[in-house]
């Protein structure tokens, strides 16, 4: 999937994640900000990956402000602002 705009999904509410989509030229980056990045940043950062190669997303740049969201929301924001990029 080509990301042809830039996109975002989701709120900074507790237990949620702001995602935010742009175009890349140089393939996935993923820049997370969270507070519980210590204990869970690793996991946030793989489900975000994850999410990208089940969608054959293969440029873009993914901001992530996480409030502490469960595997399934951060698959959902990110899936919603891949699909709104498009």
């Amino acid at each position: 999937m080509k990301i042809n705009n830039p996109a975002k999904a989701g709120s900074l509410e507790s237990n949620d994640i702001f995602v935010m989509v742009f175009p890349n030229e140089n393939g996935n980056e993923i820049e997370l900000e969270s507070i519980v990045i210590k204990q869970f940043g690793k996991r946030i950062r793989e489900v975000i990956e994850e999410t990208l190669k089940e969608l054959n997303v293969e440029n873009a740049k993914i901001i992530a402000k996480d409030r502490g969201a469960l595997d399934y929301t951060i698959k959902a924001r990110v899936e919603t602002a891949i699909r709104r990029a498009m």
